[in-house]
């Protein structure tokens, strides 16, 4: 009997005695053991009485620059952003947006400068900060974004920045700052998250249901929960819809207007490798630029799987469209050359690893591993990521079909910290996006304050 059989035996036998991990960071997290914590069932007591229908919330305030490239509408929970990239140049979008968000959000500085630097010294791990090594690394990775993607951010940073340089924590954001703000992801620290991807065959509709949690620090004051953002960039039919946070311009969960849907998580690696910046890519925008040139998921992951090596983490993205559901496997070409990795575009009909089981066809499940055959393993040891996948798979398979309502209540069945254990819907959580295939519709569920409800409130942000 393999270790990770082992594993996923041990879960199924003691679900409560699992406990949770740490969020991922460029290598495999390590096991927080604090032992069992019980203080109740683990499972929410009353059933979440939600429909297929999400709430829509009314405007508050409307505010837009004065070329008229950037509207933004600010909602109780969120921010809608319009950006017309069919009436202005990249440069003159990106200033129009820094203009508009400096008048909708005269806060916003104070609250994303002092974040941005808890991730710069989350990714130094208590080491000294070099700082001239820091924005060597970030203008270098923004000078290898697209023209057009360059010109967009560099224009953003300058405009938001009012003339400040450095970086200094000072309430201020200045303009390297504000460039190293729309490449956290890329320059600083992964992600980790879930997703889940149910066919037709497995909907009441028979359309695809594509369900994304999102996993991220949110700020020691919780920062990040007060500026979420549905933002629409509007390219004719190169047009796309992204959830976020406002102010950012790269991909953490996005669908194009073709219903290609993609979503980041973290993988990390389990070498001991250097982090490299020269000669790569910020893969968070090769998101962008994937969903804006590929109208299916396959041509999209395709792209994504091919352009891998020269990405700065390794990571799993979540890639559908109406018709396919892919993971794109990622794998840094130094990680791919230890032999440990490959990057590889994984289908519902990709054979899995040994040991590990998904029992419903028509559906695909990704965490925070790789789950192809022969693939690095980061199932074994990593209780986070068993715990989920075997969770995911026993809910999947005890529905026989799931409607919208009950793509909600998949993410409403447990206790947020009523355990100390491995939830699919966690304390960690920035929000849920589910896509209807049916409807063309965007739910999302926005996590506000320090940590998602039990039952979490889903809104109705537009269509696709």
């Amino acid at each position: 009997m393999n270790k990770l059989y082992k594993k996923i035996v041990c879960f199924t036998l003691g679900i409560g005695m699992l406990v949770s991990l740490c969020g991922c960071g460029s290598n495999v997290a390590e096991v927080q053991s604090e032992g069992m914590k019980k203080v109740g069932s683990l499972n929410v007591e009353e059933e979440a009485a939600y429909t297929d229908d999400s709430e829509k919330e009314d405007v508050i305030a409307t505010y837009s620059s004065s070329d008229g490239l950037c509207l933004i509408e600010k909602y109780p929970t969120y921010y809608d952003v319009s950006l017309d990239y069919e009436k202005g140049q990249p440069a003159e979008v990106g200033k129009a947006y820094a203009q508009t968000i400096l008048e909708a959000v005269p806060g916003f500085t104070d609250n994303f400068e002092p974040y941005l630097h808890e991730n710069i010294r989350g990714a130094f791990n208590g080491r000294k900060i070099n700082y001239d090594a820091l924005e060597e690394r970030i203008e270098t990775l923004i000078d290898s974004l697209p023209e057009e993607y360059k010109e967009e951010v560099i224009s953003f940073a300058k405009t938001i920045s009012q003339g400040e340089d450095g970086y200094a924590e000072d309430g201020k954001l200045s303009y390297i700052e504000a460039l190293t703000m729309q490449i956290i992801p890329d320059a600083l620290r992964p992600t980790a998250c879930s997703a889940l991807s149910l066919g037709g065959e497995k909907t009441v509709s028979g359309k695809r249901i594509s369900i994304r949690n999102l996993e991220w620090n949110i700020g020691s004051s919780n920062q990040m929960t007060e500026i979420h953002a549905v933002t629409h960039m509007k390219k004719g039919q190169n047009s796309i819809t992204t959830v976020g946070i406002l102010g950012l311009l790269d991909i953490i969960t996005a669908v194009n207007d073709d219903g290609v849907m993609i979503g980041i998580l973290d993988v990390g690696s389990k070498e001991e490798l250097p982090f490299v910046y020269e000669g790569k890519k910020c893969y968070t925008f090769e998101i962008r630029y994937a969903l804006e040139h590929f109208h299916n998921a396959k041509e999209a992951g395709e792209y994504l799987v091919e352009e891998s090596g020269d990405f700065t983490w390794c990571n799993n993205l979540l890639c559908t469209d109406e018709r396919d559901a892919f993971c794109c496997e990622n794998a840094t070409k130094e990680v791919a050359a230890t032999g440990k990795a490959r990057s590889v575009l994984r289908t519902k009909d990709s054979k899995l690893m040994d040991g590990l089981t998904w029992d419903t066809p028509d559906a695909l499940c990704i965490v925070n591993s790789y789950a192809t055959k022969g693939n690095q393993d980061g199932f074994t040891g990593e209780e986070f990521n068993i715990t989920r996948f075997v969770k995911y798979n026993n809910w999947v398979k005890e529905k026989d079909k799931f409607s919208i309502a009950d793509a909600k209540g998949l993410v409403a069945k447990e206790k947020v910290d009523e355990f100390v254990v491995s939830n699919v819907h966690n304390s960690g959580n920035v929000h849920t996006v589910i896509v209807d295939y049916a409807t063309g519709k965007i739910h999302v569920a926005f996590t506000k304050g320090d940590h998602t409800d039990n039952i979490p409130r889903f809104l109705e942000v537009g269509t696709y």
